[in-house]
């Protein structure tokens, strides 16, 4: 990071407390494990390897940390077979044809260094954050980093170890401004040694009750009271089985949000049954609990 850019963030984030704060004012809530984590990632400018399971949080702390420091956030989501054009860059064939067949009509003649020059190029998520020119570094968010091969994972972390690209047509660009870089992963596949061993690592755990209900009742302010409590409850006695797919706080909100548009005040057994969707996604999982029946799910002695 420039010198200049260096001063900046530390002047905004000067300690895990200032993080915190800007955090919760932004409407996340995290424990000081996570903050310190990132107050980390952005302060020691390593990238910061956040595991845990689906929907507790991962992609929104990066969203977070990018809200309170006034940057781009810049999302690679990673999928199976995905590959380093896809990642880095490609050259537009479309403009490139285009600019062939008007110089044909022009009359002029074009050579293959008028047509792979930064025009042509389609910028991907990588090589928008390298060449990010701040003032503030752009937090690259490599997303479900585990879905993606170990090649490709091993690409795009040497990529980001020397925070420049080469394009062969135009040359190595070097980033003015490194990005703060976070991965996520659900853990579908282990990650290669020679990558955590660069990050900064914290695992994300399904938050306690009373975290739960603090979040939920900032991501849906509607909500009232005695749904989100009861929606909070119903979602530990769902978590204590033997789900496929145990829901995160992601489907808490999800579930809320569902009873409030649906006007309901108190969830009851049927209420509850009728929103399975809203909280199990997975079709063993709606059988587990359907069998047992929303009266199940909604009795305070359960």
């Amino acid at each position: 990071m420039s010198a200049g850019a260096d001063a900046d963030v530390a002047d905004l984030v000067p300690d895990v407390g200032a993080l915190a704060t800007g955090l919760d004012a932004g409407d996340y809530v995290a424990d000081r494990g996570l903050v310190t984590a990132l107050f980390l990632a952005v302060r020691l400018r390593q990238p910061l390897l956040l595991e845990g399971e689906a929907g507790v949080g991962k992609t929104e702390a990066a969203k977070a940390l990018a809200a309170f420091l006034h940057t781009p956030l810049i999302r690679l989501q990673c999928y199976e077979g995905i590959d380093a054009g896809e990642a880095l860059y490609e050259w537009n064939y479309q403009r490139q044809l285009l600019a062939i067949r008007r110089s044909e009509v022009d009359g002029v003649d074009l050579d293959d260094a008028a047509l792979f020059t930064p025009g042509f190029l389609l910028r991907r998520p990588l090589l928008q954050a390298i060449e990010h020119p701040g003032p503030r570094p752009a937090v690259l968010l490599l997303d479900e980093i585990d879905r993606a091969d170990a090649e490709f994972e091993a690409f795009t972390f040497e990529a980001l170890a020397e925070a420049s690209v080469t394009v062969p047509e135009l040359g190595t660009i070097h980033a003015t401004v490194p990005p703060i870089v976070i991965l996520t992963s659900n853990r579908t596949r282990d990650l290669h040694d020679a990558l955590t061993r660069r990050c900064l690592y914290h695992w994300i755990d399904f938050p306690g009750p009373a975290r739960v209900l603090e979040i939920v009742r900032r991501r849906v302010p509607s909500a009232v009271e005695p749904v989100v409590v009861q929606a909070v409850s119903a979602v530990e006695r769902l978590r204590s089985l033997e789900l496929v797919k145990p829901p995160g706080v992601a489907e808490v909100i999800d579930w809320v949000s569902a009873f409030t548009v649906l006007g309901v005040e108190s969830i009851d057994g049927e209420s509850a049954a009728l929103t399975w969707g809203a909280v199990l996604k997975n079709r063993d999982d709606l059988a587990l609990v359907g069998a047992r029946g929303g009266d199940w799910l909604m009795s305070a002695d359960a």
